[in-house]
């Protein structure tokens, strides 16, 4: 159900260091880097994410990343949220930037947080 789970922190490098070592007595470590992103996890599997972005407010969302069966569950999942008046984010697409066959739509819901819907194998099927 759940792919990951990604919180927002207000000092990064302090969370970072925390995470390292809480994460570390489960056997998990950092598996990705970006600037302002790390995620953790086992061996190739950057489940649970810190993050940091400009102007972030005192009540920081939360970001959820729910597996679907495949692209139209994504675009579904999608066009149902913005029908019950969710706030776009990215409309569904293929994020390369994860990997080449990530594909995945977000949307902002009622109470402010940060939703998605993916997979992990796309083929460019319908």
């Amino acid at each position: 159900m759940i792919d990951h789970v990604s919180i927002n922190c207000a000092d990064l490098d302090r969370a970072k260091a925390f995470y390292d070592a809480v994460l570390g007595t489960l056997g998990y470590t950092r598996q990705l880097e970006y600037p302002e992103a790390v995620g953790y996890g086992p061996e190739g599997e950057p489940d649970f994410w810190l993050s940091r972005f400009d102007g972030m407010g005192p009540n920081r969302e939360i970001h959820v990343a729910f597996r679907a069966a495949d692209a139209a569950a994504v675009r579904a999942f999608y066009e149902t949220a913005l029908s019950l008046g969710a706030e776009s984010l990215h409309e569904p697409r293929v994020w390369p930037e994860y990997h080449e066959r990530y594909y995945g739509a977000f949307v902002r819901d009622p109470d402010g947080n940060n939703i998605e819907a993916m997979i992990h194998t796309y083929q460019g099927e319908g």
